[in-house]
């Protein structure tokens, strides 16, 4: 898909299973959790972690039990770690392109802002962003019109295209202000996985593509 940039659009993304899969974050946190409450028998911790999160269950609850550790300590180091991830392929390029034409980029994530930017940072791209709207640091979440419109009060008389993967809540305002909007397939690893239960025409993006690699600036 091609989208023409110059000095005059903002590119905004969503975070989580946009630039990266959501799933590397928890598999980073839980390594982490695991080599720290159980360092000499981490990876069997960790196995069993990431089981009982697969068949639905408490897994801060099963280690608070176990090992005698307060469930918000647990709760901290998730948040709070710096993780392990890497963005997918074709985000650093299409970022470069996007700067190189003149045009803006931001950024509409829904999360804590120590967590978000955790991610930012160890993705490498907090560098590109002209604009980051978190939702504990603006106060509302998605679908809320605030956290979009907070975009174009920073940036006027552009316009605007937002590209995320969740049909349940990305796509619901940008699609009410006029925005260009874009999802990105679920390549089966998404943490959100009900999209199904909104595919009507409030929810759904203008246009969808496999992958952010599939998306050309001209």
């Amino acid at each position: 898909m091609d989208i023409k940039v110059n000095n005059k659009i903002v590119i905004v993304f969503d975070l989580d299973d946009t630039l990266y899969n959501e799933i590397s974050y928890l598999r980073s946190a839980y390594q982490e959790i695991a080599q720290k409450v159980d360092a000499n028998n981490w990876e069997i911790l960790y196995a069993k972690m990431f089981s009982l999160y697969r068949c639905g269950e408490n897994v801060f609850q099963y280690i608070s039990e176990q090992y005698s550790i307060d469930i918000q300590e647990l709760i901290s180091l998730y948040r709070n770690h710096v993780p392990n991830i890497k963005p997918f392929k074709g985000v650093s390029s299409l970022f470069e392109d996007i700067k190189k034409a003149g045009g803006k980029i931001g950024l509409i994530t829904d999360g804590r802002s120590r967590t978000q930017r955790n991610k930012l940072e160890a993705l490498g791209l907090i560098k590109y962003f002209d604009e980051i709207i978190i939702s504990e640091e603006i106060g509302s979440e998605k679908p809320n019109e605030a956290n979009y419109k907070a975009i174009e009060k920073a940036y006027p008389d552009c316009l605007y295209c937002y590209i995320a993967d969740n049909i349940r809540k990305d796509f619901i305002s940008p699609n009410k202000l006029g925005w260009q909007s874009i999802g990105i397939l679920d390549n089966g690893l998404n943490i959100h996985f009900d999209g199904h239960l909104y595919m009507n025409k409030p929810f759904m993006p203008k246009y969808f593509v496999n992958s952010v690699a599939d998306i050309n600036i001209t």
